[in-house]
């Protein structure tokens, strides 16, 4: 367990992040692989696929979005298979604080929750009151979920405690929504700089810390998911609470999906086995989630085209 060095600041006691905790990277990639190797048995795997699916967050952050389109997004949340209508739904439905309003209305009576981006997302180049103006405007919109980047430029700089104070004001501003701390660790650098970040957003109040945006290569990575995940792990020993974990950008297929819920279950344990700890944010994940289940329930194959692109 890491050994933090607890200084006073703000009237809170939190721990100071000076220090760079050691990532054992040829450690952490050769446990990857090898947990890579599990097999999982068919009706094993059939269950995972559905929790898979059961985990995305449906999103669509393009300048062109429209009402129609997020309307259409959500209609495959709530129904992501209309010929199997026992799927489960998907987790939520993520979209910029103008469309909050039209996925809240479209998604009203089901379990699927509505998560905005904010924070002058993607780059998070802005004034922290312009950061926390958008974020309570998602809010006021009706959003259940927050998800925030993190000001890479100061954290490279080392300015830890701006990054804090930062995440700790927009959580406040989120009142009862969660919040994904997006790290974008693309541009963290290194592991050391990963394991920094995700010890600073838990500390600040994040309810999940998330690697990317999607906007930036190499965006999720099962190494770095890795790193990520022994964060929480660690944090839950010293703190006894749970944060969760949502790897987003670069995941398209169920067998990568498959190999990071095992990742989770080794690492965490079953607890975080559940949408309200582990989140996907990998819209091009769900079809190919549907066609690996319709094969395993009827045993053919269906074509991509039966299949919605949203």
């Amino acid at each position: 367990m890491t050994n933090y060095i607890i200084i006073m600041r703000s009237s809170a006691t939190i721990p100071a992040f000076h220090q760079t905790i050691p990532v054992d990277q040829v450690g952490v990639e050769e446990r990857v692989a090898r947990l890579n190797k599990r097999s999982i048995k068919k009706e094993s795997k059939l269950q995972g696929l559905k929790l898979a699916l059961s985990m995305i967050d449906h999103t669509t952050l393009e300048g062109k979005d429209s009402d129609g389109k997020v309307i259409q997004l959500c209609s495959k949340a709530r129904t992501p298979y209309s010929p199997m209508p026992h799927l489960p739904a998907v987790a939520a439905v993520c979209v910029y604080p103008n469309r909050v309003a039209t996925a809240k209305k479209a998604l009203r009576g089901t379990s699927v929750k509505v998560a905005s981006v904010a924070t002058a997302f993607p780059g998070g180049m802005a004034r922290l009151k312009d950061k926390l103006e958008d974020t309570r405007y998602a809010m006021e919109q009706g959003a259940d979920e927050i998800d925030m980047v993190i000001s890479r430029g100061e954290f490279l700089q080392g300015n830890y405690s701006y990054v804090f104070d930062e995440i700790a004001a927009v959580k406040e501003a989120c009142g009862e929504a969660h919040l994904k701390v997006i790290l974008e660790t693309g541009e963290l650098e290194t592991y050391e700089n990963v394991r920094k970040a995700s010890d600073i957003a838990m500390y600040a109040g994040a309810d999940f810390i998330k690697t990317s945006t999607g906007k930036i290569q190499p965006a999720a990575t099962q190494p770095v998911t890795m790193v990520m995940l022994e964060a929480i792990r660690d944090f839950y020993r010293h703190t006894g609470q749970m944060v969760g974990m949502k790897p987003a950008g670069s995941i398209r297929k169920a067998k990568e999906a498959l190999q990071y819920l095992v990742l989770v279950k080794e690492t965490l344990g079953a607890a975080w086995l559940t949408p309200d700890r582990f989140r996907f944010g990998a819209s091009s994940l769900t079809n190919d989630l549907l066609m690996q289940i319709v094969k395993q329930e009827t045993g053919v194959y269906q074509s991509i085209n039966y299949f919605s692109n949203d």
